[in-house]
């Protein structure tokens, strides 16, 4: 894959916070494209508007050459020197984690009006609760995710389920796209998996037992969209396993992991009571890819993933996402139903099923049972595998088919 893809959403962000006065900040799981969209992407826009090249500084903190820059007084003097008259500079810094008290430094940047900021950091040691933490509404936080199937395709066309069939299996890391060959990718992402993400976990958490760390990441990848929480899960290892896994510590794990953008927590939420429920979670990976990988490619169960996938897709688009459920009453007693996603974004709201297939009608009215319980005016929405044309069915929900759904950006509101 050669051609350059526009990651226009994230660009857009960060031409809207220019001159806003804030550090803005690019996180995401490491391999995303934050660099790219940094220093080329953002980088041509600003030439393209009319900024001369001197008044662009950027410094590569993992670049040998640029080893003085992680003293943070060096860097200081730098930018200082580097600023010698009365128009805009825009300094980019790539890696700032690994510069000394980059903390410090960053805030000591916001004394210069004349520099416009713009970071990108591993999550091996700048992380979504450090951000949280330290700058306190000081920075604009942009999150990236991998690249979404739409912009893949974008870039490669052709036959839209061969595409499909490569991106649930092998996710949206770019480097990924760029090897040819089943084997070639594998080892990539398992290499990336073993060597980056979970040695980064392990240093940074100091985590002594590595064996757990990788018996949880494998649970939770073989049960991805399946409700759970950390005492369910300790149980599970002592029933299945025979292993003695404490609750407490899965919930660190689970912390930790999320921390490092593997993964997402979608919350549940009953529709009817309009509150949380805290007593079980679905949890998802940023990265399908790499929740392959961390299975050794064994388990690509097609339905699993396309809700993964629709996740994703979601979050990407700038929604919260939860899983909803709705009690209801029956002759046997009171149960749950279940709504994948409840999404969210101002004021809207969308309530959507990710459903592979609905082969007879039994399968569709068990797919709308909870849609049909739910009395707000919000829409319903039932994404299916098919390619289908998107059409509102005789509840006025909309039946959509996955190519739609990934490659129309108004896809919600199609009709």
């Amino acid at each position: 894959m050669n051609k350059i893809i526009n990651r226009d959403h994230y660009l857009k962000a960060l031409i809207e916070g220019k001159h806003n006065g804030l550090i803005k900040i690019v996180t995401g799981i490491r391999r995303c494209g934050k660099s790219y969209l940094l220093f080329n992407l953002f980088h041509n826009h600003l030439r393209q508007t009319g900024v001369d090249e001197d008044h662009i500084i950027e410094i590569c903190m993992d670049d040998m050459r640029m080893e003085k820059m992680r003293n943070p007084r060096h860097m200081l003097t730098y930018v200082e020197n580097r600023v010698k008259n009365e128009g805009r500079y825009y300094l980019l810094l790539d890696e700032v984690q690994l510069m000394d008290r980059f903390v410090e430094a960053l805030n000591s940047l916001l004394h210069m009006p004349q520099v416009d900021v713009y970071v990108t950091g591993s999550n091996s040691r700048f992380l979504s609760s450090d951000i949280a933490t330290e700058f306190r509404g000081r920075g604009d936080v942009i999150h990236l995710y991998p690249l979404t199937f739409s912009e893949i395709y974008a870039a490669v066309g052709g036959d839209k389920a061969n595409v499909w069939r490569n991106y649930y299996r092998y996710g949206g890391l770019p480097q990924v796209w760029a090897l040819t060959g089943d084997a070639r990718k594998e080892a990539f992402l398992t290499n990336l998996l073993s060597s980056v993400y979970l040695r980064d976990l392990v240093e940074r958490n100091r985590i002594k037992n590595v064996d757990d760390l990788q018996a949880l990441m494998q649970v939770m990848a073989s049960s991805i969209g399946a409700p759970c929480n950390p005492q369910k899960l300790s149980n599970t290892f002592k029933s299945e396993k025979g292993v003695d896994f404490d609750r407490k510590t899965i919930c660190r794990y689970l912390d930790h992991m999320q921390d490092a953008f593997l993964m997402e927590q979608s919350m549940r939420f009953d529709i009817k009571g309009k509150k949380y429920i805290n007593t079980l979670s679905k949890y998802y990976f940023q990265d399908v890819g790499l929740r392959n990988a961390a299975l050794e490619f064994r388990q690509s169960e097609e339905n699993h993933l396309m809700e993964n996938v629709i996740y994703n897709e979601l979050r990407s688009r700038g929604f919260r996402v939860d899983g909803g459920t709705i009690e209801v009453r029956a002759a046997e007693g009171r149960r749950q139903l279940e709504v994948d996603f409840v999404a969210n974004a101002g004021q809207r709201r969308y309530y959507i099923q990710s459903a592979y297939a609905m082969p007879t009608p039994e399968k569709k009215a068990q797919e709308s049972a909870s849609l049909l319980r739910i009395d707000d005016t919000f829409r319903r929405i039932i994404v299916v595998r098919d390619d289908i044309a998107p059409y509102l069915d005789a509840n006025g929900f909309l039946i959509i088919g996955l190519f739609d759904f990934l490659l129309q950006p108004d896809s919600l509101d199609i009709i």
